[in-house]
């Protein structure tokens, strides 16, 4: 990642969102500016003031786990093993061949298994102490996905979880391509997992007065940088990037969507919940970025913003832009996943890592959607609605910010260049 460091390539990916669980149908629907966002459905949700979310629907783990695993496996450990066994697929490996010491785990998730906290919490009201499952504990650790997969697979490299809320795929991503640039791991499987649609969580970030309560219409309701935003949709799932030494990957003929090429994190140090109005957080991580991947400014093609479709973070990021890119943050196009996808906290992310990698690689990007009304104050080039072509990429950033003022930002780069 920095120069004279070992390169770190993206190898495969895989996915499970609201759009889809498979990398084909998830890009097919969100360069359409197809929504995922619907009315919740997994329990009644008509007392809250916020009713909608990027459920996944009619979620059928089946073909990838047992009835046994299911029964053992919060859900965001499902999202992940499943994201994982594709994107493993996608990276055509021969483990039986491979020195598994030499593959970790690293993933990011901001609330763990909050799934079955909220379940196993009712048994005990209801039922007493002696009901509570014995499993609990191994289910809703947050590191439960890193355990399942290094043991379903036999990695016997690093494996722990990062947990930054927001930030926290994004920072394990990070932290992953810096283990294979030292030299610690050779392959690493990173990102994220989040189940988040439960009673607690929907109440808890609705009394916060934080989601958006446009209750009437779900698929508008997500309006990153739109002046009549009024707050996120939450969203769940799990993206899964492999990431490879750059040398190892071309070695075995290994197909490569991008380069990871830089990473930084970084703390506003201000508010447990509110990002610092001058955008200082953003602006640090973001130069540090570009720094640690060795480029300037204005290389950047493309923007995947972290975008909640709240008041204050979309005004801040867009401050925080400009502070970096002077005017040529008009030029640069820019657009939010999280419009379509709702926002998967701590998975968040790593679904949009993946959507820059598909970027560079298929010289494309999807549009915001929802962006109808400008804002004054978010006046740059957010791709409204429609998906638009990058015939000239080198490279795109990503930025993720968090409740604890936890910021963290990453650059890809096409793969010649």
């Amino acid at each position: 990642m920095t120069r004279g460091k070992r390169r770190v390539a993206i190898t495969g990916l895989g996915v499970v969102s609201s759009l889809g669980l498979d990398i084909e149908t998830f890009w097919e629907k969100l360069i359409s500016g197809q929504s995922g966002i619907s009315k919740i459905s997994r329990f009644d949700p008509s007392e809250y003031t916020c009713q909608i979310a990027g459920e996944i629907n009619n979620f059928d783990p089946s073909p990838w786990l047992s009835r046994k695993e299911v029964r053992r496996l919060d859900l965001f450990s499902q999202y992940a093993l499943i994201a994982c066994h594709n994107a493993l697929n996608d990276a055509s490996f021969d483990l039986e061949k491979e020195d598994l010491s030499r593959f970790g785990v690293i993933l990011g998730s901001g609330m763990g298994g909050v799934t079955e906290v909220s379940k196993q919490i009712g048994i005990l009201e209801s039922k007493g102490p002696r009901r509570v499952s014995p499993i609990t504990v191994p289910k809703v650790m947050v590191s439960a996905p890193c355990g399942e997969i290094s043991i379903r697979n036999g990695f016997r490299g690093p494996n722990f979880v990062i947990s930054s809320a927001c930030t926290s795929s994004t920072a394990a991503l990070g932290m992953a391509g810096r283990m294979i640039q030292w030299g610690e791991s050779d392959v690493i499987v990173s990102g994220g997992s989040e189940a988040v649609v439960v009673p607690t969580s929907l109440a808890g970030f609705a009394a916060a007065r934080a989601l958006s309560t446009r209750n009437e219409s779900p698929e508008t309701a997500s309006r990153p940088f739109d002046k009549d935003r009024n707050g996120f949709v939450m969203g769940e799932g799990s993206g899964i990037i492999i990431l490879e030494e750059w040398e190892r990957a071309k070695k075995r003929g290994a197909k490569i969507y991008a380069e990871l090429c830089g990473a930084a994190w970084g703390s506003d140090a201000y508010h447990i919940t509110e990002p610092a109005p001058d955008g200082r957080g953003a602006v640090q991580v973001m130069e540090q970025a570009m720094q640690n991947a060795n480029i300037q400014a204005n290389q950047i093609s493309y923007i995947n913003a972290h975008g909640t479709s709240t008041i204050k973070n979309d005004v801040m990021e867009t401050i925080a832009i400009k502070k970096v890119f002077g005017d040529y943050a008009y030029q640069i196009p820019i657009s939010s996943t999280k419009s379509l996808t709702g926002h998967l906290i701590g998975a968040s992310g790593a679904i949009e890592s993946i959507v820059c990698a598909l970027s560079l690689s298929k010289k494309e990007i999807h549009g915001t959607a929802n962006y109808t009304t400008p804002d004054p104050e978010c006046d740059l080039d957010y791709v409204p609605e429609k998906c638009r072509q990058l015939p000239e990429v080198n490279y795109v950033l990503t930025n993720s910010f968090a409740f604890g003022g936890s910021n963290a930002c990453l650059v890809l780069g096409k793969t010649e260049k």
